[in-house]
C-alpha cells in the first residue's frame, strides 16, 4: 500500500477504516495513504464502496471503527472530531455526485454565499452588504469568463449547468484536498475538457491535491498520478495509470465488466 508521505499537506491517512450497516461491511481499509500525489483516482465496481469512503472521509457518515487523519500545515486532525461544515473550513471540500443547490438562487448569488465568511452566512447580510459581493468579485469573474455561462444573472436550469456550478463552489473554496465524485457526469465535453484542463493547472500551481471518483476511465487514465482501484470495500490496488490499467484483477473485476456494458 502506498505509505509515502504520510505527513504531507493535503494528505489522508485512513487507517484500520471499518463501516458496516446492519451485518453487512462496506469498508474494511487496513492502511492507505491518499493524496501523495497532485491528482489522485479512485475506481472500482458499482457497490464497491467509493461513495461511502468519500462519505466517511467529510464525515457525511460516522466509522463503525478506525481513524482517518487529515494531514494540513504540519499539523494532523483527526476527521472523527469533526463535523463536515469545520472540515471544509480547514479546506477539506467534497463535490456532491447527485446535484444539491438552491434552486432560487442565481448562479451568481451561488458563487458568492461559497465565498462567504461564517459571518456573513446569514441572507440579510449575504445580499444586500457590498463588502461580501466586492470580496468575490474577483473569483466570480474569473470563474465566469473561464466557463462562459450563457445567462449567469439566471439561474442554473441543465444538470450539466449545476454540475458545473457545484465545482466552480468547491473550488472558490480554495481547497486543499478536493474530493471530486463523478465531477463529469453530465457534462458536455467542451465543459469537460475545460475541468480538467483547470484541476491541472490549480494542483501544479496551488497547494491542492484532487481525487477523483469516476466511471470514465479515459479521464481516469489521462488526468490521474495515481490510481486506487477498490473492489467489495477494499483498496485492492493502487499504482500509476499503466500499472492499474494492465493489472489482471483490475481486468477481470471492474474493465472487462466496463467494456462489456
Amino acid at each position: 500500500m502506498n505509505t509515502e508521505k504520510t505527513n504531507g499537506n493535503g494528505v489522508l491517512h485512513i487507517k484500520k477504516a471499518l463501516k458496516r450497516f446492519g451485518g453487512r461491511t462496506v469498508v474494511d481499509i487496513e492502511n492507505v495513504n491518499i493524496g501523495t500525489h497532485p491528482i489522485e483516482g479512485l475506481i472500482g465496481p458499482n457497490g464497491a464502496g467509493k461513495s461511502t469512503l468519500i462519505n466517511l472521509i467529510t464525515r457525511r457518515l460516522r466509522m463503525t471503527e478506525g481513524e482517518i487523519l487529515y494531514y494540513r500545515d504540519g499539523a494532523a486532525i483527526e476527521n472523527a472530531r469533526k463535523n463536515i461544515d469545520e472540515l471544509a473550513r480547514l479546506n477539506l471540500v467534497r463535490s456532491n455526485q447527485v446535484i444539491q443547490d438552491f434552486a432560487s438562487l442565481t448562479i451568481i448569488d451561488s458563487m458568492i454565499l461559497a465565498n462567504t465568511d461564517p459571518k456573513h452566512e446569514k441572507f440579510y447580510k449575504l445580499f444586500n452588504e457590498k463588502e461580501v459581493r466586492e470580496l468575490a468579485k474577483d473569483k466570480i469573474d474569473y470563474y465566469l469568463d473561464y466557463f462562459h455561462f450563457d445567462f449567469p444573472e439566471g439561474h442554473a436550469l441543465s444538470a450539466g449547468e449545476k454540475k458545473l456550478l457545484d465545482i466552480i463552489r468547491c473550488l472558490i473554496l480554495s481547497p486543499k484536498f478536493l474530493l471530486l465524485d463523478e465531477p463529469t457526469a453530465g457534462l458536455p465535453q467542451d465543459q469537460t475538457d475545460k475541468v480538467i484542463e483547470l484541476l491541472l493547472k490549480k494542483t501544479a500551481e496551488e497547494d491542492m491535491k484532487v481525487l477523483i471518483v469516476e466511471h470514465d476511465l479515459d479521464m481516469i487514465w489521462r488526468i490521474c498520478d495515481y490510481i486506487h482501484f477498490m473492489a467489495e470495500g477494499q483498496i485492492l490496488l493502487q499504482g500509476t495509470a499503466a500499472e492499474v490499467k494492465g493489472n489482471e484483477t483490475v481486468k477481470k473485476k471492474y474493465i472487462g465488466e466496463e467494456s462489456d456494458a
